[in-house]
C-alpha cells in the first residue's frame, strides 16, 4: 500500500528552512504500527496523522510520531499540518480549530492573511534538575564554563518535557555536538527529554532568543531545527525565572541557524490569576514536496 505524505518546512516561509515535518491526511485507515513505520521511512522529527477526533468538540485529531515512537505534543508539525489543512480546504478567512491531542485539547487559529497558526500549549510545568551540570554539558561535548549560571538549568512542559539549559553566549552553539543516547542516563527527572539549549545573545536584532535543540534518547533523531513545544517552555521560562517581575512577554525565537536552517517562532506567555502560565506560539509554513510510501497491509 502507497501513502501520501505532504513534507513542510514550519517557522519559514521558505523551502529547505525552518523544521521539516510529514502530515498524513486521512489517516484513519492506518494503524499504529503503519504510522510508525511511516514516520521512520520519512526521517523527520516528527510526522504527522491526521484522523477522526474521538470527541465531537474537536474538528480533528492529530498524532505525532517521531521515527522512534509516539509523542503527545509536537508545535512545529501542528504548525505546518494546519497551514497544510488551509491550503487543502481552500481557506481564505480566518478561522479557529479544536484540536485532539493526546496532550489534550487545543485550540488553533488561523490567520488567512499572514498564513500564520496561533497555537496554544497547555499550561507550563517546571521540574527542578537535581543532576549534574558538568555530566549535562559534556554530553554535547561543552565545557562546564559554558552554563550561564545566571539562571537554572530546569525541566519545562507544554506538552513534551525539556531540559532547559542556559548558555553564555553565540559562540557555544557551533560547538555542540550531542550523545543523544547519553541524555537518558544524566536526566533522571525525566529520562526520554529532549535538552533545549539558549542564550540571550542572537543572530537577528529582532529575536531575544537563540537556542538549539537535541532529541532525547530513543527518538531516532539528533536535532530540531526549531521547535513549537520547546519554545513554548521558553516563554513560561521567560517570566518565571528571567524576568519574573513580568505577567506576560511576547518575544521572537531564533532556531536553526545552526544548522543552516534559518527559523523563528513567536512565543507567549501569560501569568494567570490561580499562578498557572498559559502559553502559545505562532509560526508560518511552507510546502517542500509530496512523498510517496510504502507500508505493509
Amino acid at each position: 500500500m502507497k501513502v501520501d505524505v505532504l513534507c513542510y518546512d514550519a517557522f519559514t516561509d521558505k523551502a529547505g528552512k525552518g523544521n521539516p515535518a510529514g502530515i498524513c491526511f486521512d489517516a484513519d485507515h492506518l494503524t499504529e504500527v503503519q504510522m510508525q513505520s511511516i514516520a521512520k521511512k520519512i526521517g523527520y522529527n516528527e510526522t504527522i496523522f491526521v484522523v477522526s477526533p474521538s470527541n465531537k468538540s474537536a474538528d480533528y485529531r492529530f498524532r505525532y510520531f517521531t521515527p522512534g515512537y509516539e509523542v503527545d505534543l509536537c508545535g512545529h508539525a501542528t504548525v505546518a499540518s494546519t497551514v497544510a489543512l488551509a491550503k487543502r480546504l481552500g481557506l481564505v478567512e480566518n478561522k479557529k480549530l479544536c484540536i485532539e491531542t493526546r496532550a489534550g485539547f487545543m485550540e488553533i487559529n488561523y490567520d488567512a492573511d499572514k498564513n500564520e497558526v496561533l497555537m496554544e500549549q497547555t499550561n507550563a510545568k517546571f521540574d527542578s534538575f537535581h543532576g549534574s551540570a558538568d555530566d549535562l554539558l559534556a554530553a554535547i561535548e561543552l565545557p562546564a564554563d559554558a552554563l550561564d549560571t545566571k539562571y537554572p538549568i530546569v525541566y519545562g512542559n507544554t506538552g513534551l518535557w525539556t531540559c532547559v539549559i542556559p548558555i553564555k553566549g553565540l559562540d557555544y552553539f557551533s560547538k555542540m555536538v550531542p550523545h543523544n543516547a547519553e541524555f537518558q542516563n544524566v536526566l533522571t527527572g525525566h529520562p526520554l527529554a529532549s535538552l533545549h539549549l539558549f542564550c540571550e545573545q542572537t543572530l537577528h536584532d529582532n529575536c531575544v532568543l537563540h537556542a538549539r535543540h537535541f532529541s532525547g534518547s530513543g527518538a531516532g533523531t539528533m536535532e530540531d531545527p526549531v521547535t513549537g513545544t520547546a519554545s513554548g517552555v521558553m516563554g513560561a521560562y521567560y517570566i518565571s525565572y528571567m524576568h519574573p517581575e513580568l505577567d506576560k512577554a511576547e518575544f521572537l525565537i531564533e532556531q536553526g541557524q545552526d544548522m543552516g536552517r534559518d527559523g523563528f517562532c513567536r512565543t507567549f506567555a501569560q501569568r494567570e490569576t490561580d499562578g498557572e502560565i498559559s502559553v502559545k506560539i505562532a509560526g508560518t509554513a511552507t510546502l517542500l514536496k509530496k512523498q510517496s510510501v510504502e507500508v505493509e497491509d
